[in-house]
């Protein structure tokens, strides 16, 4: 285990180290190095520390003690980074939480959480019964202090991170700091000179395991207040950006801009993807005119398995999201919680490092989402459906509780988007399944284009398999989407519903 007066080198060669001890370290051996960049705002390492410590002995000056959760609302902005990673440095839990959620939703996970305190900007103020600071006059409240040292140990809660639920309340992901430190380790030692553009949320997992390996391995992260993409790309090439996590639509936004090849990004070494599915005509288009490594990743906040796809390296592979990583056990169960053989197709399940403790006060949920091998070993249900090729890398249908049963027959939503989607006129699609007195489901079908939709019914009907063929299809201005990139399924059924 690293010492927290050890040097950054001695710690990162460690069997662990906690973030906060990691940042304290750069800031003694590398202080004026930029951390964070937020528009004109640059804060230094020592200047990073200075602050933590600072938030740090403003949480013990207000009764906030170790263990206690610190919730956190808000967009991307300076404040909102500091507040979390000074949650830390106390030994306290960050519980940062979905601006797009309902004011009783965010009560509710307030409430879950235990948080006795509430960071939050002007724009969401919500009623709750605890003590609440405005993220806009966080210099205010600070009190400059060194806080009372905390040790802080493997299987400590570093974070609770609240899944995307659209009704009720999403449930907690209990993350502890040996799993942030699996993300730190695992990270190559470039992260030390990386220059990392960040454009997701904060509160996202998406976001947090590009943003904590490059503070853990002393790199400087940009980060931009919402993301749009010629702000996007004019600040990679300010700032020389090198490294990148973004989501496939951000991507496509990305890639459609009519300036894009203007733009000089040979900076880049790695960009990363996540979180949604990632077309592989995307994947291609990138490759070909983005410099630099594409890596695709699969997994869950909650952890498990993950696999990755080198794009650059597997070009004949760019339909699946690649092989597990190395420590990375994952498997494929049928609806008896049995393994299938190769090639057959079943739900995923994972094991690793890198696995929350649970959800948080849910141990009914909990149980729900592991299963047990013969050997006892605990797996996380990722909770969709998929299939290993020869070569073993995963291809990915659909989520589980989105698979079609149409007279009987299983119908994949992913695969009659990818007939969909190659229409000209095309531009995104999703597929759902909606109740049918006849079928129990058949398929609709939602797109962003022009043509009409019958025409273009028709033309993906005559391609598709008789059990495969979508119900109706329905022209949409936007697919709804998660911050983060997700399509919200249950929005278009409920569209479609009324």
């Amino acid at each position: 285990m690293g010492e927290p007066d050890a040097s950054a080198a001695t710690m990162l060669a460690s069997d662990f180290a906690a973030l906060p001890d990691l940042i304290r370290a750069h800031g003694r051996e590398r202080g004026d190095k930029p951390a964070i960049i937020f528009g004109e705002r640059v804060v230094s390492y020592a200047v990073l520390d200075r602050l933590m410590d600072d938030i740090a002995f403003s949480l013990q000056r207000d009764g906030v003690e170790p263990g206690d959760a610190v919730a956190i609302l808000g967009p991307n902005m300076l404040e909102y980074l500091l507040v979390f990673l000074g949650t830390l440095r106390a030994g306290c839990v960050a519980a940062p939480l979905a601006p797009s959620a309902t004011p009783e939703q965010l009560a509710a996970m307030v409430a879950d959480c235990g948080a006795p305190i509430l960071f939050h900007d002007a724009a969401h103020a919500i009623d709750v019964p605890v003590r609440k600071v405005y993220l806009e006059h966080l210099l205010d409240w600070i009190d400059e202090g060194v806080p009372a040292p905390v040790r802080i140990a493997p299987g400590d809660a570093f974070n609770i991170i609240y899944s995307s639920g659209t009704t009720g309340t999403p449930k907690g992901i209990v993350q502890p700091h040996a799993m942030r430190w699996v993300h730190i380790g695992r990270a190559p030692g470039g992260f030390g000179e990386a220059v990392t553009m960040v454009a997701t949320p904060l509160y996202s997992n998406t976001t947090l395991v590009s943003v904590l390996p490059t503070l853990g391995w002393g790199g400087t992260v940009v980060l931009m207040a919402k993301f749009d993409a010629r702000d996007y790309l004019t600040l990679a090439e300010k700032h020389r950006g090198t490294l990148t996590m973004l989501v496939p639509v951000q991507y496509r936004r990305i890639m459609a801009d009519p300036e894009f090849d203007r733009f000089d990004l040979s900076s880049f070494t790695l960009k990363t993807c996540t979180s949604a599915p990632f077309p592989a005509a995307l994947k291609a288009d990138i490759l070909a005119r983005w410099p630099g490594l594409l890596v695709e990743y699969y997994g869950m906040t909650e952890g498990g398995g993950t696999t990755a796809l080198v794009c650059n390296a597997h070009p004949d592979k760019l339909h699946t999201v690649g092989k597990p990583l190395e420590g990375q056990d994952i498997r494929l169960i049928d609806d008896d919680g049995r393994e299938v053989p190769q090639g057959e197709v079943g739900e995923v399940v994972g094991r690793s490092g890198a696995m929350m403790t649970g959800y948080h006060g849910r141990p009914d949920a909990t149980d729900a989402a592991t299963w047990y091998d013969e050997a006892g070993n605990r797996f996380i249900r990722h909770g969709d459906i998929g299939r290993f090729d020869e070569d073993g890398f995963l291809t990915l249908l659909d989520r589980k509780k989105d698979l079609i049963i149409s007279g009987g027959f299983n119908v994949y939503p992913s695969d009659l988007e990818a007939v969909l989607v190659t229409h000209p006129d095309v531009v995104e699609c999703s597929v759902v399944g909606m109740p049918s007195e006849q079928w129990g489901e058949t398929p609709v079908g939602f797109y962003v284009g022009a043509g009409e939709p019958a025409e273009i019914l028709g033309w993906c009907n005559a391609k598709l398999g008789k059990t495969q063929r979508l119900a109706d299809l329905v022209r949409v201005d936007a697919l709804p989407r998660s911050a983060i990139g997700k399509v919200l399924k249950r929005e278009l059924r409920d569209r479609y519903s009324a």
